[in-house]
């Protein structure tokens, strides 16, 4: 069984993103890893070269910025990874620039792949999410924050990277996959106000080509204000142990009050729901679960 891992980066280090953590999680896991780097506007390149394991494959690319709107250009640039795959890989293993793999789930997620390799019916497997917000003590919980989302997929015809390369699609439908207990640790909010300002900044573009409305937001809004959070909940286990440095290198602090819950009273009931039976009802699924087969990371 052959597993190719897949990254798209620009900016990582103006931005900040645990880059070099992400990749050193799943290079254990991949056969092979396509690094996509746009030159952009630092030494994202040269931080990549540095990690210098004989699996890393730097591909050089260039974003269009005219696909910029809605996000499309992050899936374009995916695609394009996923073209120099391997073309004998068996799963892509596709990681964000600020998603991290715990290695106590590696056993996991090999005997997940092993198990689905040769059924035709399973085309992704679905991870669940810890989505940290501020510091790495605080962890999102409630309707706010996905659960899950697709990280491995089929090396098979007609897969494509969807929208702003949350998901991805088949002939237009979604993924047929099996569900998995392994973890996405996703740091995309842990950063002091100033840098997540930054990187708001730098990443705004991406989503908006209102050039004017843009360049008011960075000039009239100096800080991030971490209060759009719902609920949060202290995080009690363990971060990957590629993370540790990083972790010890936090400079900023910030208390979140865990009791707060800005829902509205219909979504109150409906995570209370969740609390009772552990179902999100209503929830958008960016795939379709075939099987609910769960891996347990003790076998």
């Amino acid at each position: 069984m052959l597993i190719s891992g897949v990254i798209i980066l620009r900016n990582a280090v103006i931005n900040d993103y645990p880059a070099v953590e992400a990749i050193q999680s799943v290079l254990p896991l991949v056969d092979e890893m396509i690094v996509s780097i746009d030159k952009g506007d630092d030494n994202t390149e040269e931080l990549i070269q540095k990690i210098a394991d004989p699996k890393i494959k730097i591909i050089p690319s260039h974003w269009d910025m005219n696909k910029r709107e809605g996000g499309k250009v992050y899936a374009d640039e995916t695609n394009k990874a996923i073209a120099a795959i391997n073309p004998k890989a068996d799963w892509i293993f596709y990681i964000q620039a600020d998603e991290v793999i715990h290695e106590a789930d590696y056993t996991l997620i090999r005997k997940a792949a092993e198990a689905y390799n040769d059924n035709p019916q399973i085309e992704g497997l679905l991870f669940e999410y810890l989505h940290f917000y501020g510091t790495y003590d605080y962890v999102g919980v409630g309707r706010k924050w996905y659960k899950h989302e697709v990280r491995m997929i089929k090396n098979v015809p007609g897969i494509y990277s969807y929208k702003d390369a949350q998901g991805f699609r088949r002939y237009g439908r979604k993924l047929k996959v099996a569900q998995t207990k392994a973890q996405i640790f996703h740091y995309g909010w842990v950063k002091s106000p100033h840098n997540m300002k930054q990187k708001i900044d730098t990443t705004i573009v991406f989503y908006n080509n209102d050039d004017e409305g843009i360049k008011k937001f960075k000039e009239e809004v100096r800080t991030f204000e971490f209060d759009n959070y719902g609920k949060l909940a202290l995080f009690n286990g363990s971060h990957p142990l590629v993370m540790q440095q990083r972790i010890l290198k936090q400079n900023w602090q910030l208390n979140f009050d865990t009791r707060n819950n800005i829902y509205s009273l219909k979504d109150r009931l409906l995570n209370f729901i969740e609390r009772l039976t552990g179902k999100r009802l209503f929830d958008f699924r960016n795939y379709t679960v075939i099987k609910n087969y769960r891996f347990d990371s003790k076998n």
